[in-house]
């Protein structure tokens, strides 16, 4: 049986992604920057040095990707450490999965500056083998490769890992890799839910499902 697990962390482990999604918006509504409408499903995969890449390229002209991408930090940091919690049933799966001998893994987009600080506030930052976030790979979520890149680190062929995340994208570059894909479901993902149903190996509302 597979026992190696990688967890999104965004949307599956914090319920962060209403205050996440708010944040990027609001910095793009300040600039007066048009968007398309599902801005949210494009951004989330990318990690915020990309998401910053590709806001300058919606029209925020005046201001260098370093720029906006210290906006988007400013914004998120207090929130990720003092703010966001963990979904329900989160902390007593996690607990169990340990107890019965498995690996278990963050691959994220957030930046460990927001990720490491949340996961300790809400006591479940010792459960985990290893957390990684986007910019360790300088790859994003949404392709292949990084997909291999994490199952290499683990010691694993990617059909021995199983992997959980609430974004469309990210779900069908997992399986496209060959990973075991939870989809998870989030709010702010609801409009993509049977897309990501259909993509996935199996769908959960929340972590008492595992």
């Amino acid at each position: 049986m597979n026992n190696t697990y990688i967890f999104d962390f965004d949307g599956v482990i914090a319920d962060s992604m209403p205050t996440w999604a708010r944040i990027m918006v609001e910095i793009l509504d300040e600039n007066n920057v048009s968007y398309p409408e599902n801005i949210i499903e494009i951004i989330t995969p990318l990690g915020l040095k990309r998401t910053a890449e590709y806001f300058a390229t919606l029209g925020i002209k005046e201001k260098a990707p370093e720029e906006i991408l210290g906006m988007i930090y400013e914004k998120m940091l207090y929130a990720y450490q003092n703010v966001i919690v963990i979904k329900p049933y989160v902390k007593e799966k996690l607990e169990q999965l340990k107890m019965n001998g498995a690996s278990l893994n963050i691959l994220t987009a957030s930046p460990h500056p927001m990720l490491d600080p949340c996961l300790k506030r809400n006591g479940i930052f010792e459960l985990f083998d290893n957390l990684w976030s986007c910019d360790d790979f300088n790859l994003p979520k949404s392709e292949t490769p990084i997909y291999f890149e994490a199952a290499k680190l683990l010691g694993k062929d990617v059909s021995e890992c199983i992997f959980f995340d609430d974004n469309i994208n990210n779900v069908v570059a997992a399986k496209k890799a060959g990973l075991f894909v939870y989809g998870v479901y989030d709010e702010t993902s609801k409009d993509a839910q049977h897309e990501i149903e259909n993509a996935c190996d199996k769908y959960i509302f929340d972590f008492s499902q595992i």
